[in-house]
């Protein structure tokens, strides 16, 4: 299990059994601090009650470890995972609590014979776990539990329906029946004795507090970059090559403006040219910001994207993933571990302070219920409905028939109901729905926008974007930060941050920009956006294309109409409008292929 898993840490591992066998810990470590033998996992304490496996980074260790060192605490290295454990020696349970940074970790206290596992706020770390009545198994990758003999490989109607609502497996749900993914902000117990589980969360999003419209953009605007640098202060520690993954777009160019002011020596910047594409080549904006820094800048010019790569991604991202910039992302992290073995970006940045073009969209269908009569509303709604499958932006007309959060239930969805009905035979129907569970994900939501807000903080970026980036850069045993996902900068956006400062009218990352404008070179255009894409339509005309028909052409009958996937190929060669919907279907099926996972 634990060498299945040797590319997130290639540079050690470890192996603990307890005296009476029955708990085994193992970790493969990617040394970032305390590269001697002091970072060594499985960790003890001195006593050898305590073991911890820990992966990740806890940035806040060196405050925490001074805090305990007054308490009496003794440590015997530099390391960040020494700190958790006389963490929870002195606080317990709430001992996650004083712990910061992005993690998956696991600590058994053999006095209690209970074992501990607990993933951090933002869901930067996966965490699988799957418990039988006799045993509890838990790993940062799938593929460790499919290295188990007799492990179950039968897929979860559930976690399928709504991987086809939304590209990616949400929240706790996994593609494999019997496993489970803990959520980000939640711990779990195990009772090695008798096997039962206890489940809590030790953080969740703040709601909006009352006086946040009271407050001004500029005073917002002064903690916002007080609590930036915090962050990036703390995130550039590392006994290894560090580096800012610069796009040149607002959210890293402001990473690269925090690191180069709290930095003693010139910050590495590393930006990705797609050289003959300038539709996707940010390198030029990049080079402004890299100049008016004097950063290191190193412009790595990226090979061109292939679908050969789809298999070895399959294999490394374990559960399906229907967004196709997985590919551009391994690449970009195959080439900055050339140079450094920890990445800053800006990750979180459009979640937290509303950088998508959704958010406008909400907006308007938000002012829309205040203005328009239902009865007028309704016949929007059904005008949308009557749209053609695939057109952008038919799910927001639609959504602007409905009342309240439930205006919600078809944003951003991948295949509808009405498009999964067609699709899946009869009998994959599943309790709860996709569109139900966003409507969970709207929880301390006050408006529209922050309703659309948490479902991407608490599905989207979890799910897709933090799953992405973690597996993509972990392939290439690179480490990633995200100063945005700071729990302080976190709930800072969601505490304090009124909506007319993410998005009004047509204006998104209002507050964002604002402090862009004090520090970043007024040349560089902060109010464009662009992703990180891959041209499916180009490829689709080749390879891609091939490998689509072929693939789908062979899918299993029991789980997938034949009808409605011809019917899928039939609107692409119409409107050329289908693509990621295909792509999405394809990953499904050949992740099923080459992990053999029956129905």
């Amino acid at each position: 299990m634990r060498d299945t898993m040797t590319h997130r840490g290639p540079d050690d591992s470890g192996l603990w059994t307890s005296a009476d066998g029955t708990v085994t810990l193992a970790q493969r470590r990617l040394a970032i601090i305390d590269l001697s033998a002091g970072g060594h996992q499985p960790k003890a304490d001195a006593t050898g009650r305590i073991h911890v496996v820990f992966n990740g980074e806890m940035y806040n260790f060196q405050e925490v470890r001074r805090e305990l060192e007054a308490a009496g605490h003794v440590f015997h290295t530099s390391s960040d995972t020494e700190v958790v454990v006389e963490a929870y020696k002195a606080w317990g349970e709430s001992f996650l609590q004083h712990i910061g940074g992005m993690f998956a970790l696991a600590l058994y206290d053999a006095d209690k014979r209970a074992l501990y596992l607990a993933r951090d706020r933002a869901g930067e770390k996966p965490l699988f776990v799957w418990q039988t009545a006799s045993r509890i198994v838990f790993a940062s990758e799938l593929k460790a539990l499919f290295a188990l003999p007799g492990f179950p490989r039968r897929l979860d109607p559930s976690a399928l329906e709504h991987y086809l609502a939304f590209a990616y497996v949400p929240r706790d749900l996994c593609m494999i029946a019997g496993v489970r993914k803990l959520l980000p902000g939640s711990a779990l117990r195990y009772d090695v004795d008798t096997g039962t589980t206890h489940c809590w969360r030790y953080w969740d999003l703040p709601e909006l507090d009352s006086d946040a419209d009271h407050r001004s953009e500029n005073d917002l605007a002064d903690e916002l970059h007080e609590l930036l640098c915090n962050a990036v202060r703390r995130q550039l520690i590392a006994d290894v090559p560090v580096g800012i993954l610069l796009s040149g777009g607002v959210d890293s160019s402001l990473v690269t403006a925090m690191a180069a002011g709290v930095s003693s020596r010139p910050v590495k910047t590393f930006t990705i040219a797609f050289p003959g594409h300038a539709e996707h080549d940010e390198s030029p904006h990049a080079r402004i910001v890299a100049r008016h820094f004097g950063t290191e800048h190193v412009e790595l010019p990226a090979e061109e994207a292939s679908v050969s790569l789809l298999p070895q991604l399959i294999r490394q991202y374990d559960e399906p993933m229907g967004d196709s910039s997985a590919i551009p992302t391994y690449i970009v992290s195959r080439l900055i571990r050339q140079h450094a073995t920890v990445a800053l970006g800006g990750d979180g940045g459009d979640e937290l302070f509303g950088g998508y073009q959704q958010y406008v969209w909400v907006n308007n269908i938000a002012r829309m219920q205040k203005l328009v009569p239902a009865p007028f509303r309704r016949l929007v709604g059904h005008a949308g409905n009557a749209l053609p499958v695939g057109m952008r932006g038919r799910n927001y007309v639609a959504a602007a028939g409905q009342d309240g959060f439930d205006a919600l239930q078809r944003t951003s969805v991948t295949f509808d109901a009405k498009w999964r009905r067609q699709l899946l035979v009869a009998g994959n129907g599943v309790a709860r729905t996709p569109e139900q569970l966003r409507m969970e994900l709207t929880a301390g939501a006050q408006s529209l926008l922050q309703g659309m807000q948490r479902i991407d903080f608490r599905s989207y970026m979890v799910d897709d974007i933090l799953v992405k980036v973690d597996r993509a850069s972990m392939l290439a045993s690179l480490e990633t930060r995200a100063p945005f996902l700071d729990p302080a900068v976190i709930e800072f956006a969601f505490g304090k941050v009124p909506d007319r400062l993410k998005v009004h009218g047509r204006d998104r990352k209002i507050l964002l920009r604002t402090l862009a404008a004090r520090l970043l070179p007024p040349e560089l255009d902060i109010r464009r956006k662009q992703g990180f894409a891959v041209p499916l339509d180009v490829w689709f005309a080749g390879e891609l294309g091939r490998t689509m028909r072929e693939v789908l052409g062979a899918a299993d009958p029991d789980l997938f109409r034949p009808a409605g996937i011809a019917a899928l190929f039939a609107r692409q060669e119409r409107s050329g409008n289908q693509l990621h919907r295909l792509f999405a279907l394809t990953v499904f099926e050949l992740w099923r292929r080459e992990y053999r996972v029956e129905l």
